[in-house]
């Protein structure tokens, strides 16, 4: 299993990076499906007895050794030089019954449904419309209003915000509130995160040239306080983290999620509080191809997760398999990997990211997932592609 050490030592405002060999843990690794449903996969405990299932395209795999297979939607097969209608799968109760339901994000562009669970039943599940016009590559799932149910950050018609639902109106199609003034977003818009990045308890919202601050009093209508910083080129999705323990939050994210580049933006701020960011490099976006250091191209989905349980976050991510074809893109051909960085912290306020791979076989989609699956305490993958569907559990 092969792995590098990428330390970012920060000399006041400056960083390197250096490269090394270390011991990583290891996984057993699970291929539930050689076949291209999807390039999403996540998790629940479907049927309720305790064990988290995994939801990969048409199927739900029982828990915990995920062999027997459950139908939610007629099965469609697609081909892997091309493209799915499924882009990301996300899970919550969104009729308030008390059984998980699934949430398909479609191929960009397309309407988004939820499936509703036939509590304990066999059988398709019943479809429900939930948005319309689902635009960015990468949407992201996380409570952005305070309400305490996750909602879907994604652009649409011109405009950056996210889509709510209630669970006391089911049968309703959910909300779409939009955060920013009319501007290019379209349907391959590339790059989407959330986060409190000022620090006052509010959740703002992220795009790859900008964050966009949530006011103290949002109203309908009301574009949020857009702050211009560029993340990336054609970031994925983008976690908001205090990475080096300074009390301030950080962005880490893809420089160009089809072709190579990983950073983190340390937030710093002036003496008048205003923020900005230092762009921290992990992986260059223009690797020297002639070297032996760990280049990934194609990282096109990330999970923010404490792999190791020392209470810092760490970061999953890996290589989209065939993102646009096999000849398509940066070494599209190249190992399908998924690694993991591990978040280390020196005395002297410096972060330090050490890469270790989990697979070279398998890769990600525009989505990969982390959740405990076994017995033991480290957090387990899970990954929908063009290479099939994956689950790697922890030893």
């Amino acid at each position: 299993m092969r792995t590098a050490t990428l330390s970012l030592i920060l000399a006041g405002l400056c960083a390197a990076a250096a490269v090394a060999q270390t011991p990583s843990a290891t996984y057993k690794k699970l291929q539930l499906t050689d076949k291209f449903y999807c390039e999403g996969a996540y998790y629940a405990d479907f049927n309720r007895d305790g064990k988290t299932d995994v939801v990969s395209g048409p199927y739900w795999y029982a828990g915990p050794d995920f062999q027997q297979r459950h139908e939610i939607r007629p099965a469609q097969e697609f081909d892997p030089k091309g493209y799915s209608d499924n882009f990301l799968t996300y899970t919550g109760d969104f009729n308030g019954d008390g059984w998980t339901d699934v949430l398909y994000v479609p191929w960009p562009g397309k309407d988004a449904s939820w499936y509703e669970n036939p509590a304990g039943k066999e059988g398709p599940w019943t479809a429900h419309p939930a948005l319309k016009n689902v635009g960015n590559e990468s949407p992201i799932w996380g409570d952005v209003n305070g309400d305490g149910r996750p909602d879907l950050v994604y652009n649409i018609d011109g405009f950056l915000g996210y889509g709510t639902w209630d669970p006391a109106r089911p049968d309703e199609p959910w909300a779409f509130h939009p955060v920013s003034t009319k501007g290019g977003y379209q349907q391959y818009t590339h790059g989407v995160g959330f986060g409190d990045v000022d620090g006052d308890g509010r959740v703002d919202i992220l795009e790859s040239v900008c964050w966009w601050q949530q006011p103290a009093d949002p109203q309908p209508g009301r574009p949020w306080i857009r702050h211009d910083y560029k993340f990336a080129d054609a970031a994925a999705q983008m976690l908001v983290y205090d990475f080096d323990g300074d009390g301030l939050n950080d962005v880490f994210t893809a420089w160009h999620c089809h072709h190579y580049g990983l950073v983190w933006h340390k937030q710093v701020r002036d003496d008048a509080g205003k923020i900005s960011f230092q762009q921290q490099v992990i992986l260059p976006s223009e690797p020297d191809l002639n070297s032996s250091d760990l280049r990934i191209s194609q990282l096109h989905a990330f999970d923010l997760v404490d792999i190791d349980g020392d209470g810092l976050m760490d970061v999953l991510t890996g290589k989209r398999f065939w993102a646009h074809g096999p000849e398509g893109d940066k070494e599209p051909n190249a190992p399908a990997v998924v690694y993991w960085f591990q978040l280390q912290r020196d005395a002297d306020g410096s972060a330090r990211f050490t890469a270790h791979q989990i697979d070279d076989d398998s890769g990600v989609g525009t989505q990969v997932a982390a959740a405990h699956l076994n017995a033991d305490k480290t957090p387990d993958v899970i990954v929908g592609n063009k290479k099939g569907t994956f689950v790697f559990l922890s030893q």
